[in-house]
Parts: C-alpha cells; structure tokens; sequence
C-alpha cells in the first residue's frame, strides 16, 4: 500500500494551503501579539501603577506561565473534542480578560490576568500545532511550520509600533481595548472558516486516567522531552530579548517608542527571515541536520554578542547587529525540534503539542524573569539569552542522538522527500513502515 500521495496539500478542496496557512499563522500569532502590541508600553506601566522594572516585567513572563499550564489542560481537550470547540472558548475568553486588563487598578491584578490570558491563549497555540500534525508528517510539516513562522513573525514587525500609536493617542490601557476587537475578529473568522481536522473516530477518550497515560508515555520518551524542550529554550532566548529591550533601547540608549518599534521590527525581520529559510532548507536537508547546524551558529553568535555589550563596541548599532544574528538562527529552531518531537504521536498530537506548548511557554516564563532580577541592563539580557541558547546545545547533544552518525536515518521519516499528507488509518500505517519506536531511534 502507498502511503505517501505526491499531492500538494490542502486541508480541503476549496480552501488553498496559503489561506488555511494564513488562518493557523494569525491563531499561532495570538501570544505574539497579546506581548508585542503591549511591548512599548512596559515603562509607562510601570510608572502609572508605581511598579518596579520586574514586577513589570512579569506582566510579560506570568502571560508565558498561564500559557503552559493551559497547554497541559487544553492539548487532551482538543483531542477529545475536536479542534474547533476548545479553540471558540479559549479565545472568547481572552476576549473577556483583555477588557478587565484595561481597568485595572494595581500591577498585582494586571499580573494575574495576564497569567490569564496566557492560559487561554494556549488554545491557540495547541490547535495550530495540532492541526498541522493531523494533515501533515515529515520535512512537509517542519516546511508548513516555518511558514507558521512568517505569519507569526508579522507581529514583532507591526504590533510594537501599533501598540506605540495606540498607547501614545488613548495611554496604554487602550491598548487592551485593541486586543479584545483583535480577538473577536478571530472568533469570527474561526467559526465561519475554519473546519474541524480531527473525526470523530480519531479522538480520544476523555478520562483523566487514559490522559495521564498519554502524558506520562511521554514523559518516559526522553528524545520527545529532550526535543520538546528545545522550542522553551527558543522561546527564552526571544523573551529574554523582549522584555529586556524596552527598558534597554529606550532608558539605557533613549531612543523613542518610535524609533523602538523600528528596532524591533528590525530584530523581528530576521527571525522571519530564517523561518522562511528553514522552510526552503528542509527540503533539502533533513530537519535534525539544519537543526543541529542553527544551534551551534546561535550559540556562537551569542558568544559575539555579549563581547559586544561587554566592551561597548559599535554602540547601539553594535547592539542591534549582534542582536539581528542571534535572533536570526531562531527561525531554525522550534519548528525542526517540533517535528521531530511530534513525528511519532500523531495519534495524540493534541497531548503531544500541548507539552511542547507547555515547556515552550514554561521555559520561556520562568527563565526571561531573570533580566529583570539580574538588573534589566544590555549585559543582564545577553548573558540569560546565551545560557538559554546554550541550554538548547547541551540538551540536544544530551538528550537526543544529533550529534552521533546514524542518530536519526531516512526510516524515521525525517528525511527529505515527496510532499506527505496523512489521515487517520493511513496515517498509523504511513508511520508503522515509517517510523521505529521511540527508543530505536539512536
């Protein structure tokens, strides 16, 4: 039996890939925009509600906590209910908490809802993960995801200098008015557009004992872990870079919001930039070899960069420089190490996006508060961004076989070739001849 079509895939007859890709992107981009439309307006939060730098900061990095706390809860949901359901009611909700964002009175309630909106931002983040693993396997879903990335990446270019615009007409406060229209925009196009992607006969059951099954099963694969994790340390390493830049770009060097919404969206190009690279890449190369190559360009770019902060070298336009290039290998990051993590668990793609999701966010928030407590300075923000980027090495050549000859081999499926799409029994078949287990992949 075939179990590869050579097709160009398309969720549906009538719906192109560019447009259902255009959907997920815009779903995938809800924390990116939730953080980087608020961005500018860190300082003047801080000064409205008497707040520290760190306290402030938190709003950013409690956003991240909610988000993998949610993952964990919403992953099984999805696969128990469909995609859509669990989808509607998360980013109604956000649309709720945006609104009480903007009312409210000290930094401890902002906290909390954020923490919040965090948690039903998963939703998101799950399903469009999710959704990609029900239609696609191999080097085509590491392909369809790095174009997730372009989508995504859209919001570090604009949201910064539209959060500045709106901060700068009506105060910050405003700015969660614009995140809840955002967000019901969603909701609209969600329920008209976008159908479900897992039948019923491939859901799971709910029981909490079958989904703990599920969660422990991986957590006793130690290549999923170690390969889940990676997208968290990413995500660190751009967290780290954004909640330290306001306070760095605009109090340390004085530029303007203006002039650091263009900064950022210089720094935002690049991640765009190597996503779409990756994309083209891994049609070439298999998704572990351009994987194990970005991470050690990232880690010796973060070397370079601190040497730049440290002796001052090229002032803000040295800084700027050195921050282009480390986040100009993220785009080759998560979406590989995604991948390779979810190839063999599409029959729980659900539960196993929510833990990449989980660690992603989790990671992220607990690292990226450490810039701020190290002082929220240009040498505070580069040393948290190299441990994470070296974190990411050292958990690669550790966790998984990378690094060693034959680690991975073109059995896995993670090799390049023809486009896959595969759904339901013939996909567990297209991964039966695929795939080895989980321990016999080294």
């Amino acid at each position: 039996m075939s179990t590869t079509r050579p097709t160009r895939p398309t969720p549906t007859g009538r719906r192109s890939t560019i447009g259902w890709i255009l959907m997920l992107g815009a779903l995938a981009a809800l924390p990116a925009i939730s953080t980087d439309v608020y961005l500018p307006s860190l300082p003047a939060v801080a000064e409205d509600l008497q707040a520290s730098q760190a306290a402030t900061q938190f709003t950013m990095s409690g956003m991240l906590i909610g988000a993998g706390v949610g993952q964990l809860v919403i992953g099984p949901f999805s696969d128990r209910y469909g995609r859509r359901l669990p989808l509607l009611i998360g980013i109604s909700l956000h649309v709720v908490t945006s609104l009480l964002c903007s009312i409210t009175p000290d930094i401890g309630t902002l906290i909390w809802l954020r923490v919040a909106q965090g948690f039903f931002n998963a939703a998101a983040s799950v399903v469009a993960i999710a959704v990609i693993r029900d239609r696609f396997v191999g080097s085509e879903a590491a392909r369809l995801l790095s174009r997730l990335m372009l989508v995504i990446g859209v919001a570090p270019l604009f949201a910064p200098t539209l959060g500045q615009a709106i901060a700068g007409a009506w105060q910050w406060r405003a700015v969660f008015y614009a995140l809840a229209l955002i967000r019901l925009l969603l909701v609209v196009v969600v329920w008209r557009f976008m159908p479900e992607s897992l039948p019923p006969e491939q859901r799971r059951p709910g029981d909490p004992r079958q989904v703990a099954g599920g969660y422990a099963a991986l957590l006793r694969d130690r290549h999923f872990m170690a390969l889940a994790v990676i997208p968290g340390l990413g995500l660190a390493v751009i967290m780290s870079y954004v909640v330290g830049s306001p306070f760095v770009f605009q109090d340390r060097y004085g530029l303007s919001q203006g002039q650091f919404a263009a900064v950022f969206a210089i720094n935002g190009a690049a991640i765009v930039g190597s996503a779409q690279l990756n994309a083209a890449l891994v049609r070439r190369a298999a998704p572990v070899r351009v994987l194990r190559i970005a991470v050690v360009v990232q880690v010796c770019c973060a070397l370079v960069l601190l040497c730049i902060v440290l002796t001052g070298f090229g002032g803000i336009v040295g800084l700027v420089a050195g921050l282009w290039l480390v986040l100009g290998t993220q785009g080759m990051i998560p979406a590989n190490a995604s991948v390779l993590a979810l190839h063999h668990y599409g029959h729980m793609a659900g539960t196993a996006a929510a833990v990449i999701g989980a660690l992603q966010s989790g990671v992220a928030g607990l690292v990226s508060p450490f810039v701020g407590l190290l002082g929220g300075g240009p040498v505070a923000m580069v040393c948290v961004m190299l441990a994470a980027a070296a974190l990411t090495l050292l958990v690669l050549a550790t966790g998984t076989p990378a690094y060693r000859a034959g680690g991975w081999r073109e059995r896995d499926g993670m090799e390049p070739g023809p486009t896959t799409t595969a759904t339901g029994t013939e996909e567990r078949e297209a991964e039966q001849v695929q795939a080895q287990g989980p321990d016999q992949r080294s």
